[in-house]
């Protein structure tokens, strides 16, 4: 089309929604700009194919009531013309003086012959035309599309210019269209929208557009008053995430084509029904479609255990459930997890499965479990989508076997990472499927933040979902992506307050989207349980209906009926010999370890900090030889270590004190003896296998997560070790032999509230000791006794000299709980407020930039202290890179300089990128926040020298002398030691 034809070309077909900006389209002979209404088709489009492809029967049901009153094929039509409209603010002299003005625009656009043909077009077809540019109000243009949408659309109420009451639904979804760039905007926002486009201006070009949509999309115009009347809460954040989500795919120049002006809109409508079709496809978003299974078919060369055969029994014939699972670690709840997963998909039709973890490095080989049932539970031969969810998900060894879709046979995922770091080359070859079963893999599409939830399949860290109902941007887009899942949160008993009632609003919002819910815990707190359950039952908007039943399964239903399953008290109860010990101090604990060690077996110490677990391998290592012991008998392992150096050390000991292949046989890997010396990382993260445990004193929910790791495969058993596991706790005795809890006597007071190691250690001394001076612990019949002791409301009583120490302790942690209390209490958005029974409405739901993007993953968040979204309270840490600054000031990832650094820019999709970014997750160190500003500071990253890379322009990067290990360059008064890791 020419500007020689102006009057076959519509006024609105002349607004641009997107210009060429790396010349994809031009170099292949395509237009430099594409039109409002092409975009707006390709959206709606995108919309089409997701409620087809991607939404659940659930969602159906509730966009049908909310958007078509009751009739799903309106309302489906009826959503998609709305997200086509997400971008009618584009016709505006704000937005349209921006052509060729974008970040990454080709300088062509801006001063070449298109942006001189697309002004020549405007003034034809007399496209209204901006004031001076000094006196032009501004404003996004999602804001003026709130603004001037509802008027549009039928509302006739005195804020469109009529005379009755406004039309709630249509000023509701003109809100939330507002937001599609992350943040719903408020009032003020909108108000001033109405100036920098004034209707009376753009009512000419604005009616033929929405017109035009209508017609070819097939939805009613004049009953859309009647048709838009979202009142349920989840419908509103979803349809805002759906819209966000349809208009990521459409703006992808992968997928769809720009059009030509002299093309008929029906030809391009016809386009974007084919591109969205494809791009849906091989994006991989479609819903999971299980095949009905058995536990052998899901787990081969398994059988159920009887509390996984009862909680199976227990899920509602139809309909969503929460259901929380209490058992031991190592009994298989995660299993059931899934399995339950496959059930409740099979009869809701839930869109997939996301596993919320602890920590990103629980991520891994739960990763690879999930993988391994993905492949047997998606119902066919074909492929589905795994997707790696936190802030280091680019850089994971996991990432990157989906990514290439392939694996090394006969070698673990840490295993292979080993051999690629010694080698330097990648050990990719086979694929990574079984036989007849599906291929699963990560599309580079979902590395993009907030997108990885979208995914069929997802495994990731708990802040994800701590962060879906909370002021960040693209919140909506979180939700959206959980809201059709099976959601199972693991470890629910780690986390702090203002996380579990994080995870109780998402919970809320869950339910009442028609999602599943499966909590797993081995010691679970009646209060974390009731909140959870408040929480559900919130959702469903339905009083809880407890049956009354016992067991460790509870189940509610989406009526608020509660049943428990699974036996009371278990036929095997897992029998622990509990010892407390004064802690000796390094020396003579090392001592200790390696005599008794000598005899043989694998022994584990657990320390509370990362500065005790050196301490104590720097006096077994100098002792070492004295008692016989190799240095490759020793290991150390905590979080100060680079990934390079960490994930080797957990891929020994997860090769040699697993399960192996063959669980009803002893690993043939696993050593004659071994001394393994961790912090929490064991507990988290490896399943792992030892035959004696020393610990120092913790909470006891996470003493009863470490006795896990003991005596965890009975493949490993033998008859010599009799039948009571061996666990010491040590602790630090007051001369009046009163446990020490605090700082600075015992800096683990500073890991742990005071009063949880106090309560725990009053907890286990109150117990009845034999004669050799043991506390007999059988688990889960003692957990429970033992969890409410320490974290039940009235607390443990001591008539004794311990009640000062509890009280004192006990005081100082309620308010710190009553302040977690306070914060959670204004983070989140609630489906039915604060009152819990009052839908909220799409006005309550604003947000904006200083709410930040909730991408901290428990490190530093963006946004306004204060107000930005959290995932967790706490110490922040600071992230950064290190490599090694060798000789001509070359970097290296290692030490001796056989693995250089590469530092140029890549594409996203590129081979190379995935490559380079895994190489960085594995150099990435991360310190507390702290370590900037108290006495002893090193430099803050503002401070840093900027690395002359492209890719390290603007990185955090700290550079260690390969020799010395001493920071050469960034936090100086940092160094690295690769075993001992990062120290002060």
């Amino acid at each position: 089309m020419t500007v020689d034809q102006p009057a076959k070309v519509p006024t609105h077909h002349a607004i641009w929604a997107k210009t060429d900006q790396r010349a994809r389209s031009r170099r292949t002979g395509g237009p430099a700009w594409n039109p409002l209404t092409a975009h707006a088709l390709d959206t709606a489009a995108c919309v089409g194919q997701l409620w087809d492809r991607y939404l659940t029967p659930a969602l159906h049901a509730r966009f049908a009531e909310a958007f078509g009153a009751g009739n799903a094929a309106l309302a489906r039509r009826v959503v998609m013309l709305l997200a086509a409209l997400h971008d009618l603010g584009k016709g505006s002299g704000c937005f349209l003086r921006k052509f060729g003005r974008g970040r990454y625009d080709d300088a062509n656009l801006l001063r070449g012959k298109a942006l001189r043909d697309w002004k020549e077009l405007a003034r034809a077809v007399d496209l209204p035309r901006d004031p001076d540019d000094n006196a032009q109000v501004d404003a996004r243009h999602e804001h003026i599309t709130a603004a001037h949408l509802p008027r549009l659309l039928g509302c006739a109420g005195e804020d469109c210019a009529g005379v009755g009451p406004c039309t709630a639904g249509l000023h509701a979804v003109a809100l939330l269209l507002g937001g599609h760039h992350g943040h719903i905007p408020g009032a003020e926002s909108v108000d001033r929208a109405f100036g920098a486009a004034p209707f009376e201006r753009w009512n000419h070009v604005y009616r033929p557009f929405v017109a035009e949509l209508a017609e070819l999309i097939g939805v009613p115009l004049d009953q859309m008053p009647r048709l838009v009347r979202p009142e349920r809460p989840s419908v509103l954040p979803l349809f805002a995430g759906l819209v966000i989500l349809a208009d990521w795919l459409a703006s992808s120049e992968d997928h769809f084509a720009f059009r030509r002006l002299e093309d008929p809109p029906m030809n391009w409508w016809t386009a974007s029904l084919r591109e969205a079709e494809k791009a849906i496809g091989e994006l991989l978003l479609d819903r999971w479609a299980p095949e009905p299974a058995s536990w052998h078919d899901l787990f081969p060369g398994t059988e159920p255990r009887p509390f996984q055969v009862a909680a199976l029994a227990a899920l509602p014939r139809n309909g969503p459930a929460l259901v929380i699972v209490e058992s031991d670690t190592g009994s298989g709840k995660t299993r059931l997890a899934f399995a339950a997963a496959h059930s409740l998909a099979l009869r809701c039709g839930h869109q997939g499965l996301f596993l919320a973890m602890p920590t990103r490095a629980a991520t891994g080989q739960i990763g690879a479990e999930l993988r391994a049932f993905a492949t047997r539970a998606s119902g066919g031969t074909g492929t589905a989508h795994l997707a790696v969810v936190h802030g280091g998900a680019e850089g994971t060894e996991l990432a990157h076997r989906l990514l290439d879709g392939t694996r090394t046979p006969h070698q673990g995922v840490l295993e292979a990472l080993h051999d690629s770091i010694e080698a330097g080359i990648s050990t990719d070859t086979a694929p990574d499927r079984e036989n007849g079963s599906t291929r699963v893999v990560l599309h580079p599409w979902y590395l993009r933040r907030c997108l990885g939830l979208v995914s069929t399949f997802g495994i990731g860290t708990v802040d994800q979902l701590a962060l879906a109902p909370q002021r960040t941007r693209h919140w909506m887009l979180r939700l959206l992506g959980l809201a059709g899942k099976v959601v199972v949160i693991d470890e629910a008993h780690a986390y702090q307050l203002f996380q579990q009632r994080m995870l109780g609003a998402a919970v809320e919002w869950l339910a009442d989207a028609g999602a599943s819910v499966v909590v797993l815990s081995a010691t679970l707190p009646s209060a974390v349980h009731r909140l959870l359950v408040e929480a559900w039952c919130t959702g469903q908007q339905r009083p809880l209906d407890d049956l009354g039943q016992r067991g460790p399964i509870t189940v509610v239903d989406q009526t608020g009926v509660l049943t428990r399953a699974g036996a009371a008290k278990p036929s095997e109860p897992v029998r622990t010999g509990v010892r407390l010990a004064p802690d000796p101090g390094p020396e003579r604990l090392a001592r200790h370890l390696l005599a008794e060690g000598t005899r043989g077996g694998i022994t584990s110490v657990i320390r509370n900090r990362a500065d005790s677990a050196i301490e104590l391998y720097g006096a077994t290592a100098s002792l070492a030889e004295q008692y016989g012991w190799g240095e490759h008998e020793i290991v150390l392992l905590h979080g100060r270590l680079m990934g390079r150096h960490r994930l080797p050390i957990e891929d020994r000991l997860i090769g040699s004190l697993g399960p192996g292949n063959d669980r009803a046989r002893t690993n043939p890997s696993r050593p004659a003896r071994l001394l393994v010396i961790a912090t929490q990382i064991v507990e988290q993260s490896l399943d792992i296998d030892v035959d004696r445990m020393y610990t120092d004193l913790a909470p006891v929910d996470l003493l009863l997560q470490r006795r896990g790791r003991l005596w965890r495969h009975p493949a490993n058993r033998t008859a010599e070790q009799g039948d009571w596991a061996p666990l010491t706790v040590l602790w630090h005795p007051d001369p009046a032999g009163l446990p020490i809890v605090e700082p600075p006597g015992n800096n683990d007071g500073l890991v742990y509230a005071p009063y949880t190691l106090a309560a725990t250690w009053h907890a286990l001394t109150r117990r009845r000791r034999n004669a050799d001076g043991v506390y007999p612990m059988a688990t889960p019949g003692h957990s429970r006794a033992l969890v409410e002791e320490v974290y039940g409301d009235d607390g443990p009583t001591d008539p004794g000299s311990l009640a000062a120490l509890l009280g004192r302790t006990r005081a100082a942690w309620r308010a710190g709980l009553d302040s977690e209390y306070a914060e959670s209490d204004t983070k989140p958005f609630r489906p039915f407020g604060r009152s819990r029974t009052k839908p909220v409405k799409a006005g309550s739901l604003t947000s904006g930039r200083a709410h930040g993007d909730g991408d901290g993953d428990g490190g530093l968040a963006t946004g306004a202290p204060g107000i930005s979204g959290l995932s967790r309270l706490g110490e922040k840490s600071l992230e950064f890179l290190a490599f090694y600054r060798q000789a001509q000031n070359r970097l290296t990832y290692d030490r001796a300089g056989h693995l250089p650094v590469d530092g140029r820019y890549y594409a996203d999709d590129a081979a190379e990128r995935r490559r380079q970014q895994r190489d960085f997750q594995l150099n990435t160190l991360a310190i507390p926040a702290r370590w900037v500003t108290d006495e002893r500071a090193v430099p803050a990253p503002d401070r840093w020298p900027v690395i002359d890379h492209p890719a390290l322009k603007y990185r955090s990067t700290a550079l260690f002398h390969p020799r010395t290990g001493q920071c050469v360059s960034g936090p100086v008064g940092l160094a690295y030691d690769e075993r001992r890791g990062y120290r002060r």
